[in-house]
């Protein structure tokens, strides 16, 4: 799978997609007016860049996702482990254990993932 990095406010951007597509670019331009105080230009700008990486496409002027907000997700969490932990999860999970105590709960689904994991 691809990596996609994106700063916070291309983050932003790309939830705002996400959350109502399919999207006209006009009601785009206008929520992006509303919820970052984006002109027009801006965000047309940053719509090419997030279509020239592949993440997103505009046909006939309405916006549509190639590439699901789950995978997105994903993507960017595998990127954080291998730049920050060498790809190495034992290793963020025992940072990230370090100063917070899992729940039962929590504890019970790594381990029901973890089955799941070593049943395929």
């Amino acid at each position: 799978m691809a990596y996609y990095k994106l700063g916070v406010i291309e983050s932003r951007f790309a939830d705002i997609i996400w959350d109502n597509e399919p999207i006209s670019t006009a009601k785009l331009v206008e929520l992006c007016l509303k919820e970052l105080n984006w002109k027009r230009t801006t965000t047309y700008t940053v719509l090419k860049r997030l279509c020239d990486r592949g993440i997103f496409q505009t046909v006939d002027s309405t916006v549509t996702s190639l590439v699901s907000r789950d995978d997105f997700t994903s993507s960017q969490s595998e990127l954080f482990i291998d730049e920050s932990f060498g790809g190495s999860l034992p290793a963020f999970l025992a940072a990230f254990t370090k100063n917070k105590k899992l729940s039962k709960e929590e504890i019970s689904e790594i381990r029901k993932m973890i089955s799941e994991y070593d049943a395929h």
